[in-house]
């Protein structure tokens, strides 16, 4: 049996941009997406914690060190700049990986800088 958990995540991740006429997808600082292992063009589920809305699309990277997170097109609708999101990966692990599995989770702050990973 194989067994879907939670690889990493960007935790209170500051919207900084909103971009409707853009093709879609979420535009994240890269140095974020090294911090939380996630590759350019990879399925990220997000949770806006201001108003609840849940969305899966895509990581698009940012210059490094600028702190963006950019909702794109139709995520657009999805989200404010002020806005704070955490973004999860997954991974799909076998049962003998399962019990030693530790996701990475990285904390930021207002402007988008870490403050914690674990």
């Amino acid at each position: 049996m194989q067994r879907i958990l939670l690889r990493s995540k960007l935790h209170k991740a500051t919207v900084t941009g909103v971009e409707l006429e853009y093709v879609g997808s979420l535009t994240i600082d890269r140095t974020l997406m090294h911090a939380a292992d996630i590759a350019p063009y990879e399925k990220i589920l997000v949770a806006n914690l201001e108003n609840g809305e849940r969305f899966e699309t895509y990581a698009i990277p940012a210059e490094s060190g600028s702190g963006q997170i950019i909702l794109n097109g139709a995520t657009a609708h999805k989200g404010s700049i002020g806005d704070r999101l955490i973004i999860f990966t997954f991974g799909v692990l076998g049962e003998d990986e399962v019990s030693t599995h530790v996701p990475t989770v990285v904390i930021l702050d207002a402007h988008n800088r870490p403050v914690a990973a674990g």
